[in-house]
């Protein structure tokens, strides 16, 4: 997306919303903006909005509507599985074991931190490979039967790599505890069945697929007990009290059966280039490292640590040219710490702090990729220099 000059290759932050979506969503803000427990005409109404909605999410999940749980944003979504289920687990079985992974997005790793400090759970770390990826072997070896919930991302937003989510729900399945991921990257570019995938509790936040902000859903398998964390109200199940934001739950019900629709010829388009960017950052740049898996993937999604860099310079440096990427999660950009989850990866603070996120979207064009990719070793340098100056002062 090119505005006034400015190229956007920060996809994996935010989404701009779809035109189609928006119009989808219009009638709700007034002529149908009724709320949907009220039993009158204009509740009913939105009410049949609401429970549409949930059928087309179902859909594309391969599920059944009544293990759709509409929030208000992925955050949410992970906090209701994690919190929910996990209380839920230690009052049915006495479980207090939880088994999560150093790469996760801060949603989960803050939240199971803070089940850790308030509520006692015994909180376990998977360990993983270079590539941030996580041996199903290894969940098998570490989960136990007083293991409440395991939860692993399906597609990191650092480093782009896809998790073995199949695998490691089989092995939860055949320990009976709850699987949940984090699929809020995942859905814009992956097809996702939660039963193939043996997957009990699934996040998802509408605005990294073309759909607006401030809404998400959660998938709970039938069967999984969750707690309500959100209390007030009988709403989407008795499981998250409020009023639903219905012309955000069908904006997000039409983004996600649109980018279900158009996935394969986008992801034909867009992996080509992904690839042009790695190869061409690696031949013409000296110092430099791919972060993450380098085919197991996202489609849209490149990542690399440069050696002698600090990333929020160079991020102003791109900005100044025309282009917004980003430094890993849109939560940390600015944050001179390192990342997490480049530390797990084995790499070191100072280079963990030279890192680059560009990730691609629906209205990326290849014209726009070697602007960037002109520009880029140059201001690669000049950040060197700066970086070697401001160290030396």
């Amino acid at each position: 997306m090119n505005t006034t000059s400015h190229v956007y290759l920060d996809y994996a932050a935010t989404t701009p919303v779809d035109s189609r979506v928006v119009e989808a969503m219009l009638p709700y803000f007034n002529d149908e903006f009724g709320n949907p427990s009220s039993i009158h005409y204009f509740g009913q109404k939105a009410e049949a909005a609401l429970e549409n909605a949930r059928e087309n999410v179902a859909n594309c999940f391969h599920c059944d509507p009544d293990e759709i749980i509409f929030t208000s944003c992925g955050t949410e979504s992970d906090n209701l599985a994690l919190r929910g289920a996990a209380l839920a687990e230690r009052e049915k079985r006495g479980a207090t074991h939880i088994l999560t992974t150093p790469v996760e997005h801060h949603a989960v790793l803050h939240t199971v931190f803070n089940l850790a400090r308030y509520d006692g759970f015994d909180v376990e770390l998977l360990p993983v490979d270079a590539n941030g990826l996580v041996n199903p072997v290894e969940v098998n070896r570490r989960i136990r039967k007083e293991t409440a919930l395991v939860s692993v991302i399906f597609a990191n937003n650092e480093i782009g790599s896809i998790y073995p989510v199949e695998e490691i729900g089989r092995v939860c399945r055949e320990w009976s505890t709850p699987f949940h991921t984090d699929a809020v990257q995942a859905v814009a570019h992956l097809p996702i069945d939660v039963r193939a995938l043996n997957i009990d509790l699934m996040s998802v936040g509408a605005h990294k697929f073309y759909g607006p902000k401030g809404v998400g859903a959660l998938y709970v398998r039938r069967g999984i007990q969750v707690i309500p964390v959100q209390t007030g109200g009988a709403q989407e199940f008795g499981l998250r009290a409020g009023t639903q934001n219905i012309p955000y739950i069908v904006g997000m019900a039409i983004a996600l059966r649109l980018i279900q629709e158009e996935r394969s010829p986008w992801t034909a388009f867009i992996t080509p280039i992904r690839d042009r960017i790695i190869s061409r950052v690696l031949a013409d740049i000296p110092q430099v490292r791919l972060t993450g898996h380098p085919t197991n993937r996202l489609p849209n999604h490149v990542s690399f640590v440069f050696e002698g860099v600090d990333a929020n310079t160079l991020l102003m440096m791109l900005d100044s040219a025309g282009f917004a990427c980003s430094s890993g999660s849109a939560c940390k950009t600015g944050s001179p710490e390192p990342s997490g989850v480049l530390l797990a990866l084995g790499l070191s603070p100072s280079l963990a702090l030279g890192s680059l996120r560009v990730t691609l979207g629906q209205y990326t064009t290849s014209s726009e990729v070697d602007a960037f990719l002109a520009v880029l070793p140059g201001l690669v340098e000049r950040t060197r220099v700066l970086t070697a100056g401001v160290e030396r002062s």
